[in-house]
């Protein structure tokens, strides 16, 4: 419970420094400091959780079939664990979504800007009330990789042409990388991404690599990575994955946020 207390005093104080306007940019700063210090503790015992389900896992695997306390135990076990797993990837994914939806509105300039751009691109699509541009990763990189696809390049520049001009200078960009759960299968994909973890944050890193190339300031950018912990659709069962899942969002907020 302790937990949830937490989260939800620290998404009312980041409500109330938005209702607040200029009551600083340093509380907000404070504040958002604090949302991600929270996650990072969430998202290590969410690692932790992990392991120890796999663990309760091998053993019940080697239990095999048979019948008793222990194995009842084993099962029981892991019953737990599964919930408490979900619960923590339910409140993270609601803490890094106030987390990253903080912002003042978007001009509506740079809005128009945007929707122009989203109707114009088919990989892309745009959510103006919370500021965010979304490209489906099917298109945005080669299979299986983190490298922008040549036909997506062209895209990612037009949008840096969007943020550099006079209505967007005055904003920060993050990106943000997402997989479904399928796990990273190849040896050779492996080796370079270990975990849907690595690849999202390559891949959001792989995009913000271009943006500087076309011209945005470094200062302005930052990287996130999410792995499958943010899915916008349930995944199929069994780690079937949901390619509506595989994405790389840009989030475009308030300087220093």
């Amino acid at each position: 419970m302790r937990i949830v207390r937490l989260s939800v005093v620290s998404l009312v104080c980041a409500s109330a420094i938005l209702m607040s306007g200029c009551a600083g940019s340093t509380d907000l700063r404070i504040q958002n400091d604090t949302q991600r210090a929270r996650i990072a503790q969430l998202e290590s015992e969410l690692r932790t959780a992990n392991l120890q389900l796999d663990q309760l896992r091998r053993q019940l695997d080697a239990a095999g079939q048979k019948e008793g306390i222990e194995v009842s135990s084993l099962q029981r076990k892991i019953a737990a664990l599964e919930e408490d797993l979900s619960k923590k990837k339910e409140l993270i994914a609601s803490m890094q979504e106030k987390l990253l939806g903080l912002g003042a509105p978007l001009p509506v300039e740079l809005t128009t800007k945007l929707e122009d751009f989203a109707n114009a691109n088919e990989m892309v699509t745009y959510d103006a009330d919370r500021g965010i541009v979304k490209f489906k990763s099917d298109l945005l990189f080669e299979i299986a990789s983190d490298v922008v696809a040549t036909t997506a390049v062209q895209a990612v520049k037009s949008l840096c042409g969007i943020l550099n001009s006079e209505e967007a200078k005055q904003f920060d960009i993050i990106v943000a990388g997402h997989t479904d759960d399928i796990p990273i299968g190849k040896p050779a994909t492996r080796a370079k991404h270990p975990t849907n973890w690595h690849l999202s944050a390559h891949r959001a890193t792989s995009v913000l690599n271009v943006m500087t190339g076309a011209g945005i300031k470094p200062e302005r950018l930052s990287v996130r990575g999410f792995g499958e912990y943010r899915p916008v659709e349930p995944n199929a069962p069994n780690k079937g994955g949901n390619p509506k899942n595989r994405r790389v969002e840009i989030y475009i907020v308030p300087q220093g946020v």
